[in-house]
């Protein structure tokens, strides 16, 4: 009986060995195995097989950091003072994705018109930001009319002046030279020469997906960062929001930078920065992009300094229309433009208006909380808008 003991034991653990190997050599993405698991036949040796090329895990491209998603609830966390009612609180989920850790930057923008100097004229100029944003009939900015986007003083200042359509075209062109070089080294892993030819196919994993601007909802569910309020091992989280910090002040309440401001914003009528010899935020108008400290996902200036374009197409209702999986507004539908009195001047809604987000240098605090929103004509640009990139995370939500 004891022999018969140890025999089941014996069996039983070569059993649970045996089941936890098979677990681990299943098929994964990164390691598809040698043959098809429907089929049968095997990848990629016979004349016309198919082939499958190895593929790591997706890469972070240059400037991004990783947003882990989640259930979250989006909209309004402070009082409605418009009385629009256009961002009421609701339940949705935001998959997992990547966005750029700080705004793009006046030398970002300076590298993308270098690569166009070889372009037609009217190629590059219709790339040029509108640097007369900051002309004011009443106000000595004319300095920065000149300056603000070419003088190494401002290198790393967020870029303004670009309407939604510019900001869409530099997402395109990142995506381009990026993949350009990951289709470079591909070529030298493989031993091909692809720099001159056509780009590596989706199917390599040898390029990235594309740069692109945020969803209102990416945006800010990533701005509230409420990953840092979740509680160990529970789908709990010990506190809202109402800012990308935690608190329902402007002010940091800790350690040697306490009373210091969080963010680049205006504090009052005709007080941009504070009292000489003691200012506070700095910023008389916008801030270097890693100024303040960075939100709960890394983020910097998700309140501040300049609001950011994002994708959505502006529709008071959108909060109950969307669907509540990644939602986003592209156009009209279930909220048509011809609902809206345009021709009559009582509505500026149509389908060519885009929402902005985060408020800016010139804003109150009020517009600082990443639940509140806007809109402007994608064609129009001003100084207190700028924007940052996004991209789909594929494969695990890590």
């Amino acid at each position: 009986m004891k022999v018969f003991k140890q025999f089941m034991y014996v069996t039983v653990v070569g059993a649970i060995a045996l089941s936890s190997c098979n677990r681990d050599s299943r098929p994964t993405s990164g390691d598809p195995g040698d043959y098809s698991t429907v089929t049968g036949v095997e990848y990629g040796e016979e004349e016309g097989a198919f082939a499958v090329a190895d593929y790591m895990d997706l890469q972070e491209g240059p400037g991004l950091v990783f947003i882990e998603g989640g259930r979250t609830t989006l909209g309004s966390a402070e009082e409605d003072i418009a009385m629009t009612r256009d961002n009421i609180e609701r339940t949705v989920t935001v998959a997992s994705f990547f966005m750029d850790e700080a705004e793009v930057a006046n030398i970002h923008w300076l590298e993308y018109l270098h690569s166009m100097r070889d372009s037609a004229a009217a190629i590059y100029e219709a790339a040029l930001p509108d640097t007369t944003v900051w002309a004011r009939e009443l106000s000595f900015n004319d300095p920065y009319v000149n300056y603000y986007l070419r003088y190494p003083g401002f290198r790393y200042y967020p870029v303004v002046g670009v309407s939604w359509r510019q900001a869409q075209d530099f997402c395109t062109w990142r995506t381009q030279v990026v993949n350009k070089t990951l289709a470079a080294e591909y070529g030298e892993e493989i031993g091909e020469d692809v720099e001159g030819g056509a780009t590596p196919s989706i199917e390599s994993g040898a390029v990235l997906p594309n740069y692109r601007l945020p969803t209102e909802a990416e945006w800010e569910y990533a701005a509230m960062a409420l990953i840092g309020t979740s509680l160990d091992e529970e789908e709990n989280q010990t506190n809202k929001r109402l800012y990308p910090w935690d608190g329902h002040q402007m002010r940091n309440p800790y350690g040697k930078n306490m009373g210091q401001f969080l963010a680049n914003f205006k504090r009052g009528r005709g007080d941009y920065a504070g009292i000489a010899g003691s200012l506070n935020d700095g910023a008389m108008i916008t801030e270097y992009i890693y100024a303040y400290p960075p939100n709960d996902f890394g983020l910097y200036n998700m309140a501040g300094n300049v609001n950011e374009w994002v994708q959505d197409v502006y529709r008071p209702l959108s909060f109950q229309d969307v669907e509540d999986l990644n939602p986003v507004r592209r156009n009209g539908v279930l909220d048509d433009s011809s609902l809206y009195d345009v021709g009559g001047f009582q509505s500026l809604i149509t389908n060519t208006v885009r929402v902005y987000k985060g408020g800016s240098w010139r804003d109150v605090a009020y517009w600082l909380s990443p639940g509140t929103r806007r809109f402007m004509e994608q064609d129009s640009a001003t100084s207190t808008i700028g924007f940052r990139c996004a991209m789909i995370n594929t494969g695990s939500n890590r």
